[in-house]
């Protein structure tokens, strides 16, 4: 693994998974999204991970002009570094979800690296009723639904991020996508060092388990050796929990409403900076590791730096 003293940190501000009837924080319009994404590079993010929303609706959506609205936005604030997702909405297919990557040609972008099945379901017991009709078909139909990302994607996807000079962050849901990562790398798709993010407790993925993200670091340190740095993302009540296991580690650490409503049991998070603050505290307490600035990020990385996007 590749190290860095500090820790970078990463917020995932809105997401596609939860909903607006989840809670009254989630931001849903542009300037909504924007303004969090701003906060929590205040509070300690040196990336910020964008979705985009319906500004009337709140349903998840791949619209090119929201993207850019919020991208914009946030440029003008501040120096994060600014992450638009390829993974999208639920609806979108393979050809829509990586348009935002010639589109913005961002410093980073998001790139999923296997297929899995996906399932937001179990959430439709949780809440009753819902703000809008498209909530409960929305989480429903993720009994008969896969997140795909076959090998013909990524055949198409890798080169677009190539041609944009945005650096991957590679999401791997199971043990079996660091094996896909590493066939791309072989095949001269993809470029080394790679930066992996371990996803765990997505209903479908491999589980939010201690143990599970020891065992994906040593298949990483196998595959890649010194060639990788590696993020985590636990869903739900394991976000805190495993990202102060990534800290200790060595690796880095997302939160944000995308992956955790709450800040503790039973308490909603008011905000995106809430769970920054949290986890950079967690951070400093227990390991000293401050969290990186996004100039430290791009040094790290080798970005190609803000001014040479096209937002």
């Amino acid at each position: 693994m590749r190290t860095f003293e500090k820790v970078i940190v990463s917020c995932a501000v809105t997401g596609a998974i939860h909903t607006p009837t989840m809670s009254p924080y989630l931001p849903v319009t542009p300037e909504e999204i924007a303004e969090e994404a701003i906060a929590a590079a205040d509070a300690g993010a040196s990336i910020v991970h964008v979705h985009v929303r319906d500004p009337e609706t709140g349903e998840p959506t791949g619209d090119l002009e929201l993207f850019r609205a919020v991208c914009e936005r946030v440029a003008d604030a501040c120096d994060v570094v600014i992450q638009p997702t390829t993974g999208g909405a639920l609806t979108q297919s393979i050809e829509s979800r990586i348009r935002v990557v010639p589109e913005l040609e961002p410093e980073m972008a998001s790139c999923n690296v296997g297929s899995i099945n996906f399932g937001l379901y179990p959430l439709v017991e949780r809440y009753e009723p819902f703000e809008y009709d498209w909530e409960r078909p929305y989480l429903e139909r993720t009994r008969d639904f896969v997140f795909t990302n076959t090998f013909a994607d990524l055949e198409t996807v890798l080169p677009a991020f190539a041609e944009a000079e945005t650096k991957p962050e590679l999401e791997c849901y199971d043990v079996g996508h660091l094996y896909n990562a590493k066939a791309m790398v072989e095949r001269g798709l993809l470029a080394e060092p790679v930066h992996i993010q371990f996803v765990l407790g997505i209903h479908g993925g491999i589980g939010a388990d201690p143990a599970n993200l020891v065992h994906l670091y040593h298949v990483a340190e196998d595959l890649f050796g010194d060639a990788y740095s590696f993020s985590v993302v636990g869903a739900g009540r394991s976000e805190f929990p495993l990202t102060a296991q990534a800290v200790a580690m060595g690796g880095h650490a997302r939160v944000g409403l995308e992956d955790n409503l709450y800040l503790g049991p039973g308490r909603l998070a008011e905000s995106n900076a809430d769970l920054v603050g949290k986890l950079v505290r967690i951070a400093s307490e227990q390991t000293g590791r401050k969290p990186a600035t996004p100039a430290e990020v791009r040094a790290f990385f080798d970005l190609k730096g803000a001014d040479a996007t096209a937002i």
